[in-house]
C-alpha cells in the first residue's frame, strides 16, 4: 500500500558553496522526486544567492565598511588595493555579474579592450601566455573570433580577485568552491567546526543569516532538507541550520547528502543535533518518506530508514553504565534502520528545476582546460543514466557504499521522458549525465531512443573506456548529441591498471579514445600518481604513455590527481593487498574518509606530481609533445621504458592509425 501523501511543505536546501553556474542536482532530484508522492516540496539555491549577494554594490560597500573597520595594519596589499580602486569595481560589479549571466554579452568589447575592468593580482597569470611578437596573450586559446570566451576568462579573473579581498579582508576560509573544507574534510572530531560556529558572525556570515532567514519567511516549510556534497559546503550548511534553529524552534532540519553519505557513517557526535534534528544515509527518497510519514505521526520513531537521531537519557542510570553516563552525559547519537526496499530508480520521478532561477546562473571560465571549461560554464541539466556503477571493482573507489555498489538501471524511453519533460521545463537542452561510469549498454539505447524521438540535445558524461565503445558506437553516441566524455585512465600502467582492477588496458585505452576523437567528441582522461607501489619508472612510463596518447589524437584534456586511500576503498578496506599498511586513525566521533598509508616504495610523489601536472598543462596546448618526458622534471629521472611509437602501432594494428 502506498503512503498517503504529507501535508507538510518541504524545502529543499543548496548550501554554500557549490557550482555557480548550473543549480547542484541534489534540490532537484529530491524535489522532483516528494512532488511525484503529493508532497508540497520547493528548493533554494542559497549557493548562488549568497554570492549574488555578497558580490553585488551592496555587498561590495558592506565589504568595503568591513576593510574600514580593520586595523590599517591588518590590511593586505590586495585589501589595499582594492580599497584604492573601489569606485572602479563599485561601477564595474553589476554590469559584470550581468555579462556572466549571459544579459549583456555585448559588454565583452569593452572587457576585452581591457580597459574596463580593474586588474588585480589573479590578471598576473596571463603574464605566461604574453607571446614574443607582443600580440595578444590569450590569441592561443581563443584565436580572433573568441571574444566571449576571452571576456568571460577576464571578468572570471576579476570575480576571483574580489573572492581574495574578501577572503583577506573577511574570512580567510571563503573559496567559491572548497569554502571552509578543512573544518569537515576526515575531521575525526566535531571541535574545528564547532569553534567556527560559535565564533562571532563576520560579513559572509550575516549574508547568508539574511537569505536564509527570507527564505523561510518565504516559503514557511515545516521540514528543511541540508543536501551537503562536498566537504566545502558543510560550515554553510550548518550555519543554515543555526539559523533556522534560533529563529524558528519548531522547522525539524535534516541533513543529507554525499558528504554525510561518505564520511558521516560512524557519527556518534551528540553536538551535530544541536543543529539536525535528523541525518539520513545514502539514497534519500526511502529514508524522507519514512522520515515525513513519522513527523506525521503516521509512523514510530523505531521505524526510521537509515537515520541518526539523538536521544535524551537513553542510556541507564547508575550500576556498570554510571561511568558512561558521566562521561557521554544524557544525550546518546542513535542509528535508526527499519529495513524497507529503496525506491526503485525507474520510479523516482524527474528531476524538477522549478523555483530556481535559472537565468541568473554565472557562466565562468576559471581554468583553460576544455573539460573543467564544461564544468563551469553554461547550464547543464545534471541527470543520471543509472544509479550507482555497474563495474564496481576499482580498488581505490568507495565501492562498499551505497551510491556505488548498488546497481539499478531503467529503461531508454523513461530516461528520455525525463530529459523532454526537464527540456519543457527549462528550455535549455544541455545535459551532463553525472554517473560515476555511465554504462554502455544503456547509452547505445539512449541513442537510439534519442534519434527514434528527433530529440535535438547535447550530452555528456563520465564513461570507462571499455572496448565494448567502439567507433561504430561512438558515432551514434556522436549522433545522438554527445559533445564529450571523460574516463579514467588513472596510472597508464598496464601493471597498475590490473591492480586497480579497472578492466582496461592502455593500448585499449588508446584505441576507445581514438574511436571517440574521431567521431568528433572531445575526450578527457582522470589521471593519478601515488597509487601504492607506484615507482619513479612508473610515473615516467606513465607520463611517456600520456604523451602519446595527446599526439595521436586519443585525448585532448586531462587532470592528474594525487591518490588518497579512502576507508572505504578496496585499497582501505584491505591494504595488505596492495603492499601498503595504513596508518591508525585518531578515535572518530564526526567525519571519517581518507586514512594515511605506509608505501615500501618510499616515493616523493609530491616531487614528481609537479611535473606531471606542468606536462599535462602543455600538453593540451600541443606544446612539447616532441621532448623527452624526462625534461618535465627538474631532477633526474630515468628513461622511459615505453617505446616511443607504442600508441601509434597499436592504433595503427586496429585500422585507426
Amino acid at each position: 500500500m502506498s503512503p498517503q501523501p504529507s501535508a507538510m511543505r518541504v524545502l529543499s536546501v543548496i548550501p554554500p558553496m557549490t557550482q555557480l553556474n548550473t543549480p547542484y542536482p541534489s534540490t532537484a532530484y529530491l524535489t522532483g522526486f516528494l512532488r511525484s508522492r503529493g508532497v508540497d516540496a520547493v528548493q533554494e539555491d542559497l549557493a548562488l544567492a549568497l554570492m549574488l549577494k555578497l558580490f553585488s554594490r551592496a555587498g561590495l560597500l558592506s565589504l568595503r565598511e568591513a576593510i574600514h573597520a580593520l586595523d590599517v595594519a591588518k590590511r593586505t596589499p590586495l585589501v589595499q588595493g582594492f580599497d584604492e580602486a573601489f569606485d572602479v569595481y563599485l561601477s564595474t560589479i553589476s554590469a559584470t555579474i550581468a555579462f556572466l549571466q549571459g544579459r549583456d554579452p555585448t559588454l565583452a568589447h569593452r572587457i576585452c579592450g581591457r580597459q574596463f575592468l580593474p586588474e588585480g593580482p589573479r590578471f598576473a597569470s596571463l603574464d605566461v601566455y604574453i607571446d614574443e611578437d607582443g600580440g595578444d596573450p590569450l590569441a592561443w586559446a581563443f584565436g580572433a573570433l573568441g571574444l566571449q570566451d576571452k571576456a568571460r576568462h577576464l571578468a572570471t579573473l576579476y570575480l576571483n580577485d574580489l573572492a581574495d579581498v574578501l577572503r583577506d579582508a573577511v574570512d580567510p576560509r571563503f573559496e567559491f568552491v572548497r569554502y571552509a573544507e578543512s573544518l569537515a574534510t576526515s575531521q575525526p572530531t566535531f571541535e574545528p567546526l564547532a569553534e567556527a560556529l560559535a565564533a562571532p558572525l563576520n560579513l559572509v556570515d550575516t549574508t547568508l543569516r539574511e537569505l536564509t532567514l527570507a527564505s523561510i519567511a518565504h516559503h514557511q516549510p515545516r521540514l528543511v532538507l541540508i543536501s551537503i556534497p562536498f566537504p566545502g559546503a558543510v560550515y554553510a550548511a550548518f550555519r543554515i541550520a543555526q539559523f533556522i534553529r534560533a529563529e524558528h524552534p519548531g522547522i525539524k532540519i535534516a541533513l543529507g547528502g554525499g558528504f554525510v553519505n561518505t564520511e558521516l557513517r560512524e557519527l556518534t557526535e551528540p553536538r551535530v543535533f544541536d543543529y539536525f534534528d535528523y541525518v539520513t544515509l545514502d539514497a534519500g527518497e526511502r529514508p524522507l518518506l519514512a522520515l515525513l510519514e513519522h513527523l506525521d505521526g503516521k509512523r514510530s520513531k523505531q521505524r526510521l530508514v537509515r537515520t541518526f537521531v539523538r536521544e535524551d537519557d537513553l542510556l541507564p542510570h547508575g550500576g556498570a553504565d554510571a561511568a558512561m553516563q558521566r562521561l557521554w552525559g544524557p544525550t546518546v547519537v542513535r542509528y535508526i534502520n527499519f529495513v524497507e526496499p529503496d525506491i526503485a530508480f525507474a520510479e523516482v520521478g524527474t528531476p524538477t528545476w522549478d523555483g530556481l532561477p535559472l537565468d541568473r546562473y554565472l557562466s565562468l571560465l576559471d581554468m583553460l582546460n576544455p573539460m573543467n571549461r564544461l564544468w563551469s560554464d553554461g547550464r547543464w541539466n545534471k541527470l543520471t543514466v543509472a544509479h550507482g556503477c555497474y563495474w564496481k571493482k576499482c580498488s581505490f573507489c568507495d565501492v562498499s557504499l551505497d551510491y556505488i555498489s548498488r546497481y539499478e538501471g531503467t529503461s531508454a524511453a523513461t530516461l528520455v521522458d525525463r530529459i523532454e519533460a526537464i527540456v519543457a521545463e527549462t528550455g535549455q537542452t544541455g545535459f551532463h549525465f553525472v554517473d560515476e561510469a555511465a554504462p554502455p549498454k544503456a547509452l547505445k539505447a539512449l541513442a537510439a531512443e534519442l534519434q527514434a524521438r528527433n530529440s535535438s540535445i547535447s550530452w555528456w558524461g563520465n564513461i570507462r573506456f571499455e572496448k565494448s565503445f567502439s567507433p561504430e558506437l561512438c558515432q551514434q553516441l556522436a549522433d545522438s548529441g554527445c559533445i564529450a566524455i571523460s574516463g579514467g585512465l588513472e596510472v597508464a600502467s598496464d601493471r597498475l591498471l590490473n591492480l586497480m582492477k579497472k578492466g582496461v588496458s592502455v593500448e585499449q585505452v588508446a584505441r576507445v579514445t581514438r574511436g571517440f576523437t574521431d567521431a568528433g567528441i572531445l575526450v578527457h582522461a582522470y589521471l593519478m600518481y601515488g597509487f601504492p607501489t607506484q615507482t619513479v619508472q612508473d610515473t615516467v612510463d606513465a607520463l611517456e604513455y600520456v604523451r602519446q596518447l595527446f599526439e595521436q589524437g586519443c585525448i585532448q584534456s586531462g587532470f592528474f590527481h594525487r591518490f588518497a586511500c579512502t576507508v572505504h576503498s578496496p585499497v582501505g578496506r584491505d591494504p595488505a593487498a596492495y603492499g601498503v599498511t595504513l596508518l591508525p586513525l585518531p578515535p572518530v566521533s564526526f567525519a571519517k574518509n581518507d586514512v594515511g598509508f605506509n608505501d615500501p616504495t618510499g616515493v616523493d610523489h609530491d616531487r614528481l606530481g609537479v611535473g606531471l601536472k606542468k606536462a599535462i598543462y602543455n600538453y593540451m596546448h600541443g606544446i612539447g609533445l616532441e621532448e623527452d618526458v624526462r625534461s618535465w622534471f627538474p631532477f633526474k629521472v630515468p628513461k622511459t621504458t615505453v617505446a616511443r611509437h607504442r600508441i601509434a602501432r597499436a592504433l595503427s594494428a586496429s585500422g585507426q592509425g
